[in-house]
């Protein structure tokens, strides 16, 4: 019985972790099929490549909370630095860049 209830509590703080990490954080495949992982990092969001050519590659970093989160973006391919932002909506996350606000291009994710 004892072991019974060790495992039970064992296996409720693991769900509790689960859930603990912010909506943006974990792997996602992007619009041109590679695979970046966002996780936190100085008090915000790093999003690393993790495949194809710019693997291992910070190519932006984000802060917020919930759905919604700011900062910057890199396009890996030319090296610049945009503005950006990303809304998840459940296992979407919609980035988006600009260039002084008004030149935005949009990228849709999907949570792998």
């Amino acid at each position: 019985m004892k072991r019974i209830i060790t495992t039970a509590a064992a296996l409720l703080m693991g769900s509790n972790l689960a859930f603990a990490g912010e909506a943006i954080e974990g792997n996602w495949k992007t619009a041109s099929g590679e695979t970046a992982v966002i996780g936190p990092c100085g008090g915000a969001f790093c999003v690393t490549l993790k495949t194809g050519k710019h693997a291992g590659k910070q190519i932006g970093k984000l802060s917020g909370k919930g759905n919604s989160y700011s900062g910057e973006i890199t396009d890996p391919a030319n090296d610049k630095t945009y503005s950006g932002s990303g809304t998840v909506s459940g296992n979407s996350l919609n980035m988006k860049g600009c260039v002084l606000k008004v030149l935005c291009k949009s990228q849709t994710w999907t949570r792998l």
